[in-house]
């Protein structure tokens, strides 16, 4: 019966530490991003899959509510060019330095202390896809992030923008 206590405390300790370990990857990209640490947030997202990602809500926002005048006005290589033209501005805006001088601004009415961005929830969806609900200040809508364990480490692969963030970056 001792010769398993060994056995059973190290399968203990393992199985606690893969359930914290996405919960401290979180922490992680929440302190990289409090203290501008580009390199911790460069390796604590795959910046090509984020944006690919968010290219695809942005032709899906687009495809679900098509403005009538630029449809009828582009033809379909028209609208192929302004989607590529807002493809191009997507991978030059969604990188480390941007989402750190997007944090770094000062809101325009100083916000109560402890108003930042919140997690309204965070679980396992597979054993190796980790799900996180944030509610940002100030927005009605969550933002939604999926953290995939590859390599031995918890990485953001996706992120899911609320609808009125979509279409604000889709103006500029």
């Amino acid at each position: 019966m001792r010769a398993r206590w060994p056995l059973l405390a190290t399968v203990l300790s393992v199985g606690v530490a893969y359930v914290a370990y996405p919960y401290v990857a979180l922490y992680r990209l929440g302190s990289a991003i409090r203290s501008a640490d580009a390199a911790t947030l460069e390796a604590l997202v795959d910046w090509p899959a984020v944006r690919e990602g968010i290219k695809e809500d942005m032709c899906d926002l687009a495809a679900d509510a098509p403005d009538q005048k630029a449809s009828a006005a582009l033809p379909p290589f028209g609208a192929s060019f302004a989607r590529g033209i807002a493809s191009s501005a997507i991978d030059q805006a969604i990188t480390p330095k941007a989402l750190l001088a997007a944090a770094a601004t000062e809101p325009v009415r100083p916000q109560p202390r402890g108003a930042d961005v919140h997690v309204n929830w965070a679980f396992f969806d597979s054993p190796t896809t980790f799900m996180v609900s944030l509610k940002p200040p100030g927005q009605a809508d969550v933002i939604k992030l999926e953290m995939d364990l590859r390599h031995g480490a918890w990485r953001v692969q996706r992120v899911w923008l609320p609808a009125d963030l979509l279409e604000a970056g889709s103006r500029t």
